[in-house]
């Protein structure tokens, strides 16, 4: 007997108002949840977990924003479903909110 391959439901299975960029586009940024945000920087996720997954999965690594912006290039290239192209992405957007919040004060 084998095993039922298990269901990892993708963005595109979700209803197009569960989307994370639609929210954002349809409500605003304010609408969604840190995960829901990275998830848009991420793209995509893994064979096993979607991009908001695996935003959840890196939230709760790093312990939240503040970790990730610590964390260093190498250090998230070792987390599964992250590979360079990635880690830029994450590291510029959050990049872009620390120059925000410096330029605003």
């Amino acid at each position: 007997m084998t095993a039922e391959p298990e269901y990892h439901p993708t963005i595109r299975d979700l209803p197009s108002n569960d989307r994370p960029r639609e929210r954002l586009l349809q409500y605003g940024s304010s609408a969604l949840s840190t995960a829901e945000l990275l998830a848009i920087v991420l793209r995509v996720g893994t064979r096993d977990e979607n991009a908001v997954q695996l935003g959840q999965r890196l939230l709760a690594s790093f312990g939240g924003l503040a970790g990730l912006v610590r964390a260093s290039a190498p250090e998230l290239t070792q987390e599964r479903g992250l590979g360079p192209a990635k880690v830029a992405q994450v590291k510029a957007a959050l990049e872009l909110g620390l120059r925000l919040v410096v330029d605003s004060h």
